[in-house]
């Protein structure tokens, strides 16, 4: 090797995480005996076949996604959960890597690497090749592991990520056999009312299942001095809902949230009542009877529904 070689796949393997090909090598002048040192005498590190990632610390996710890629070969993309990390809709990457490839081609699988063959590629594009937000988001709601908890927090993230729903709406069309196809056209109407967590979409699923009138969500006010934003307010009625989600106060209610109950309590004459994932997903029916309760006690004459037999709500929707 000279030191021009070992320059180039310096330069190369800094311009893909640390990562370089068996081909990339031999281009580079390296011979089979000169990569196979490298790996022997614990410089270099093979990560999938014919690939390397050029020292033997610790694996960045980045770096593993770019072997991966590099392994899988052309038109290759990170998809599902690796691209959904990628774009920012979870916060991790999970245990492998996943790629999708055309279905001209066949890519033998490896260990921590999932190959999804496609007839049809979605858009992919970026430094890291990956398909686009909304293939993404599509892609995992097609899984069976994905449950519609799952898929309102696929889509309340991308709109955050300033995705346009009315896109993903257009992709649904396209897709013959989308799974989750009647809940990601209800969330169209529900993200654009202001629902941002599994949690809200479940709670106005109880509103329109029970009658009940529904609130506005995502309300800002300064009360008493603080800027606060409430969950949900039925305006003009005085009961305001807050939503309390399992992995954002996993211990009750936080102190912010104590601020905010005392100021409303000390600045109007609302009513406060807080639900957690358990009352939500689990009791719905008594959230509604619950609410119900509060919504006629400030003057609420409407009447509720039930939604099936041994509803809560029975002996509330009979007319007085």
């Amino acid at each position: 090797m000279t030191n021009a070689d070992i320059a180039s796949i310096t330069r190369t393997a800094a311009n893909q995480y640390d990562v370089i090909t068996r081909q990339q090598l031999l281009a580079a002048g390296a011979t089979l005996d000169w990569i196979s040192r490298q790996v022997r005498n614990r410089r270099w590190r093979r990560l999938f076949p014919g690939v390397y990632v050029v020292h033997t610390g610790t694996v960045r996710w980045r770096t593993s996604a770019t072997a991966a890629l590099l392994y899988a070969g052309s038109g290759a993309a990170l998809s599902h959960s690796s691209a959904a990390f990628l774009h920012g809709l979870r916060d991790r990457p999970g245990e492998l890597i996943h790629v999708c490839v055309p279905s001209s081609r066949r890519v033998r699988p490896q260990r921590g690497l999932r190959i999804h063959v496609r007839d049809r590629m979605p858009p992919a594009w970026g430094h890291l090749r990956a398909t686009s937000p909304i293939a993404t988001v599509l892609d995992l709601a097609s899984l069976k592991t994905t449950t519609e908890d799952d898929v309102v927090g696929l889509v309340c993230a991308a709109v955050q990520k300033n995705i346009d729903i009315a896109e993903i709406l257009t992709e649904v069309a396209r897709r013959k056999r989308q799974r989750h196809r009647a809940l990601l056209l209800d969330l169209a109407a529900a993200v654009d009312r202001g629902i941002e967590s599994p949690l809200e979409y479940r709670y106005h699923h109880i509103e329109r299942t029970h009658g009940m009138p529904l609130s506005v969500l995502q309300v800002r006010q300064v009360v008493d001095h603080l800027w606060l934003r409430a969950d949900c307010i039925y305006e003009g009625l005085g009961v305001r809902v807050e939503l309390d989600g399992q992995l954002a106060h996993p211990f009750g209610r936080t102190e912010a949230d104590v601020w905010r109950d005392n100021a409303v309590l000390i600045g109007t004459t609302e009513i406060t009542l807080r639900y957690r994932w358990f009352h939500v997903a689990v009791t719905p029916c008594q959230v509604a009877r619950q609410v119900v309760l509060a919504l006629r006690s400030r003057g609420w004459r409407g009447v509720p529904r039930t939604c099936g037999p041994g509803c809560a709500v029975a002996e509330l929707a009979v007319p007085g």
